[in-house]
């Protein structure tokens, strides 16, 4: 017996559907697929999924720091194993 179903017609933006289709395929997801987990944790922990709190400073300015290199297409590190070593360099201290 199959459970009854309903449509959810939600909006987003074009651009951010586009990314997370992308990164959902890569992991075998729909972005229904997505919506129904995100939902089903909702009904099982009665509860929002995700931690939701107002970003500090240093965390504001790494967002528009971000935000400035995506609109830029400007990488702070020209190969990932660069980024690594750095990850690495600030690990050990």
């Amino acid at each position: 017996m199959t459970a009854q179903t309903s449509m959810l017609h939600i909006r987003v933006d074009d651009d951010i559907k586009d990314q997370a289709t992308l990164a959902l395929t890569a992991m075998g997801l729909s972005v229904s697929d997505a919506v129904r987990l995100f939902l089903r944790r909702v009904v099982v922990d009665q509860a929002f999924p995700l931690e939701l709190k107002v970003p500090n400073a240093e965390t504001r300015a790494a967002m528009l720091e971000s935000r400035a290199m995506m609109a830029g297409r400007k990488a702070r590190f020209a190969t990932s194993d660069a980024l690594f070593a750095d990850l690495e360099k600030a690990s050990s201290k």
